[in-house]
């Protein structure tokens, strides 16, 4: 264990040039996130500079398994909090070899309305909260949850602090440190009305930006769960009976006072691409 430590943790730096990208890219549910690595001969901070690339989509549920392939563009870039250095998050939409987004490729048109130069002078704002539940890996229950039972009714657990209280506080802070590393604006994070349950918080950040950045956010939190042992979901309502659901909410500021058509649009495609 101590090797396998040492070559996770390995400084690559130190011996090549090369770097690892991961490709993240949203599945066919249109909430699993999928991504896989491959070199790079050196450093990249220009999406220009970054290849297209290309996966199964009939086992993501995105394309018929007689024409499968799928093409992945690069669309942001982040830092890599897992390997560190020079590696990198890239995040990306998806597309057929001819060029036309996928079915489940929302970012394409929203990316279209955001570009719009009348939104673009509007400075649309968004505030992200996104709330998910942690859940013990073997029973799919909340994380600190009794088997088989339940722990007293709401209302201690909320910015709660305490053994009792506050269940998965150390992946809740590491998750808040990796987005800040990654170069995501995360703003904040607190304990939610249902035990086992939290929220973070990305934004103000403008325009199509604040949806990539709570994706990445997302795919950061599912790689240090998954580390942990410990299932993430986002389940709106993780547990049946008097128990809190959880949601993204959206909050959202322009600069313009009028209410275009283009921002009514603008709306509708900020929710699809949080909410699938």
């Amino acid at each position: 264990m101590s090797l396998l430590s040492d070559l996770v943790n390995f400084n690559l730096s130190e011996c090549t040039d090369k770097i690892i990208a991961e490709y993240i890219w949203i599945g066919g549910s249109g909430i699993d996130i999928r991504s896989k690595a491959r070199s790079l001969p050196g450093p990249v901070s220009d999406l220009s500079k970054l290849p297209k690339w290309n996966y199964d989509g009939s086992s993501t549920g995105q394309a018929p398994g007689e024409d499968s392939e799928v093409i992945i563009y690069p669309q942001a870039i982040f830092k890599d909090p897992f390997r560190r250095g020079n590696n990198i998050l890239v995040l990306c939409d998806c597309y057929t070899p001819s060029g036309d987004p996928i079915p489940t490729n929302k970012r394409y048109n929203a990316a279209k309305i955001f570009d719009h130069p009348d939104l673009q002078a509007e400075e649309p704002w968004y505030g992200i909260e996104q709330e998910y539940a942690l859940l013990q890996k073997n029973v799919k229950w909340p994380l600190g949850w009794p088997l088989g039972g339940y722990p007293g009714p709401q209302g201690p657990y909320y910015c709660g602090v305490g053994a009792d209280k506050a269940f998965g506080r150390d992946i809740v802070d590491a998750h808040y440190k990796a987005c800040l590393y990654a170069g995501i604006n995360i703003t904040g994070v607190n304990g939610e009305v249902m035990p086992g349950q939290w929220e973070f918080q990305v934004g103000p950040s403008v325009g199509i930006a604040a949806s990539d950045e709570v994706w990445i956010a997302r795919y950061i939190l599912e790689r240090i769960t998954e580390i942990a042992g410990v299932v993430l979901s986002f389940d709106p309502v993780p547990i049946q009976g008097d128990w809190n659901g959880a949601g993204a909410h959206t909050n959202y500021r322009k600069k313009a006072k009028d209410t275009s058509r283009t921002g009514g649009q603008l709306r509708t495609w900020t929710r699809t691409l949080l909410h699938p």
